[in-house]
């Protein structure tokens, strides 16, 4: 009898220990809210100081200080560490701000992020400069891009689409008013195609113009037709239609000139307003070309289809320079885009300023992406695995990157969306021989409500 209530009372917390481990791998937003963030809470307070210390972000006293501490206490002066702000939990981590103290800057604490982290039993410590002399950490209890939530946003401005999740926990905003083009690169089966089926459908609610070239017989964006205005199958359409786009960014540049007075000849390059200076009324709408493997673009077999190569290079140089001014972006997708594609696309690459990488086939690529404005993400985005599609590495010029993970939409859920929003497409009558045909689906019969009566013998 003995030896039963024996292991009844060890069988308890063996239980309650499986079930945390359980619900640490099954759920790890549960176990954090209940488990995690207590115990993180504990170490960071039993252990700040020390550990302050110990990654050397701690200087000695003032003068003044020192004085007071052996005139109030009489215990001997220890360095002293950065003020510690509130502790404010989050539904992934906690943040809490930090007022350095002289003679530290930001970067000190970043690089001992890594120590923060295996000290306080964390995932991850991300630092963020909120102003001088105050950084704030922000600490992540668990690994959120294994399986993406993205967080809720209250405020959707114009031209701003939350496509994916950073791994800060905080979503990552693609912002054509502050990075009016960009790159996205992955190989096969890496998550390219749902990058752009989240931004599509994010910017399909929105009053934009969406333009699509898809030189794969449009099997990537067909299924947004109906949102689109319009939408290039193959090489020879989008070379019948990057001229009309050429031609629709001169005319707004002619509308921005007569507004503010200035005279028509002016050449574009010396414009510095742009369409959002014009009044709501006359304002057209912006313009998004979304251009799927950028690559069949540059592809040429003959040496007529090189001209008309070049030519398209050349339009599609001209809308990176000076579209942003007239409202027109540019979203470029491939699996590889480098020199080796031929005349101009280094150039091109060149004036699109965001570069998202997923993952690759080989180092070249990555830095192809990467290496000019962040070299050391290049290694990031080698090492992504193959069991983590949709994982990328983003930066823009700033030097500045980061992993995000886009989020899963179903293919069906993306273009009910897109069937929904129809009717916010902007009205541009150059782009209507481009509008793409759609094709009414067969009403199903309901059926009969009399049956036939069964043989009998």
């Amino acid at each position: 009898m003995t030896d039963l209530v024996t292991l009844a009372e060890l069988g308890s917390p063996l239980v309650v220990i499986g079930g945390a481990a359980y619900v640490r791998h099954a759920s790890p937003a549960a176990y954090w809210s209940t488990v995690g963030l207590p115990l993180s809470v504990a170490r960071l307070l039993a252990s700040y100081s020390s550990t302050m210390d110990a990654c050397g972000l701690t200087v000695e006293p003032s003068r003044w200080r020192a004085l007071a501490v052996r005139a109030t206490t009489r215990r001997e002066v220890r360095p002293v560490p950065p003020r510690r702000g509130i502790i404010r939990p989050t539904s992934t981590g906690l943040r809490m701000r930090l007022r350095l103290v002289p003679g530290q800057e930001p970067a000190d604490v970043a690089a001992s992020a890594e120590r923060l982290r295996h000290a306080w039993g964390v995932h991850a410590v991300h630092v963020r400069d909120v102003k001088p002399g105050v950084v704030e950490l922000r600490l992540v209890g668990f690994d959120v891009l294994q399986k993406v939530r993205m967080p809720r946003r209250s405020d959707n401005r114009p031209l701003e689409v939350p496509v994916a999740l950073r791994e800060d926990a905080t979503a990552f905003v693609r912002d054509y008013r502050t990075v009016p083009h960009e790159l996205v690169l992955g190989a096969t089966l890496s998550g390219k195609s749902m990058y752009l089926r989240n931004l599509v459908t994010g910017l399909a609610s929105q009053p934009v113009v969406l333009v699509g070239i898809d030189c794969k017989r449009g099997v990537e964006l067909a299924p947004f037709a109906l949102r689109l205005s319009a939408l290039a199958t193959d090489p020879d359409q989008a070379a019948e239609l990057l001229p009309v786009l050429v031609k629709e960014m001169e005319d707004r540049y002619d509308l921005i000139k007569t507004r503010q007075g200035i005279a028509p000849g002016t050449a574009e390059e010396l414009i510095t307003s742009d369409i959002w200076g014009l009044p709501e009324d006359e304002r057209p709408a912006p313009l998004v070309l979304v251009i799927d493997e950028i690559a069949e673009l540059f592809m040429v077999a003959t040496r007529k289809e090189e001209e008309r190569r070049d030519e398209m290079v050349t339009q599609l140089i001209r809308l990176a320079q000076l579209g942003r001014a007239a409202g027109i972006y540019l979203e470029v997708c491939g699996q590889r885009f480098g020199a080796e594609l031929g005349k101009g696309a280094t150039m091109l690459r060149a004036q699109l300023t965001g570069r998202v990488c997923h993952r690759v086939n080989d180092e070249a690529s990555a830095k192809m992406a990467l290496s000019d404005i962040a070299p050391e993400a290049v290694q990031a985005s080698c090492a992504i695995a193959l069991e983590l599609p949709g994982l990328a590495v983003v930066g823009d010029t700033s030097g500045g990157w980061s992993r995000i993970r886009t989020p899963y939409l179903s293919l069906a859920d993306a273009a009910a969306t897109c069937r929904a929003t129809a009717h916010l497409a902007p009205d541009v009558p150059a782009l209507n021989p481009f509008r793409p045909y759609v094709p009414l689906l067969p009403v199903a019969e309901p059926d009969s409500v009399a049956s036939a009566r069964p043989l009998t013998e």
